[in-house]
């Protein structure tokens, strides 16, 4: 729901409250969605999916890449979806399985959402499932195409690189391991390779970073208190 998240965030603060979100969709209808009905349901899942709401921390850091880091958006909203959406964190297995320049086959998809809910849905809602999920990453750079659809390389950039460390952070990752997670992962790019972006990132003062032959540390100074850090795992634990 890239272009509805972003239409949603055009129209709202970055202070924003879940009731200003809600108001902006309902009242001011700024998705332009022809009923109640839609702009209820639109509403229900991108608030399932982001969270919506200041209060909630990793919305409220990922907003603050958004608004900074235009280009990196559509894999930032992608990273803070796979937090939050477990059936999209298991179709990620059938994306980083095909390789780059190759078709992607749907059927992969649907197979690891079958293992991952063990036959809780039914074949329909499995296959609307696999299109929507085959949608978002088109819209995040994995996938390229309308109908057959081709496995292409994300660049990882400084604020997607970031906010990756920043979801590993939340689960109690540290050190090199930060470079190694699912969200890391899913930015295409080596753990050696990603440390170098994270270095660029440090440049822009997303990140503190200090090296030492094979260890690493990353904080995150420039961006949260020490307060909010305490919290992020907290928080991660709420979003999930």
């Amino acid at each position: 729901m890239l272009k509805e998240l972003s239409h949603l965030l055009d129209a709202a603060p970055g202070e924003a409250s879940r009731e200003y979100y809600a108001d902006a969709v309902m009242e001011d209808n700024c998705l332009g969605k022809r009923t109640a009905a839609t702009r209820k349901l639109s509403l229900q899942r991108l608030t399932e999916l982001y969270g919506l709401d200041a209060r909630v921390v990793l919305f409220r850091v990922m907003r603050h890449l958004w608004d900074r880091h235009e280009t990196s958006r559509p894999l930032l909203a992608l990273l803070l979806a796979l937090a939050r959406d477990p059936l999209l964190r298991a179709t990620a297995r059938a994306i980083l399985g095909t390789p780059f320049g190759h078709e992607f086959a749907r059927q992969s998809m649907k197979d690891a959402l079958s293992d991952a809910i063990e036959g809780r849905l039914n074949d329909a809602t499995l296959d609307k499932v696999v299109r929507n999920a085959s949608s978002s990453w088109t819209q995040s750079g994995h996938l390229r195409g309308r109908g057959r659809k081709t496995r292409q390389r994300v660049e990882a950039t400084p604020a997607a690189t970031t906010y990756a460390l920043l979801l590993g952070f939340a689960v109690g990752r540290r050190g090199r391991l930060l470079f190694e997670t699912p969200w890391a992962v899913m930015l295409d790019t080596s753990p050696d390779e990603l440390i170098d972006v994270a270095v660029d990132a440090k440049r822009l003062g997303l990140v503190d970073l200090k090296q030492c032959g094979s260890m690493i540390d990353v904080s995150f100074p420039k961006m949260f208190t020490e307060r909010v850090q305490e919290s992020i795992h907290g928080a991660h634990r709420q979003a999930g």
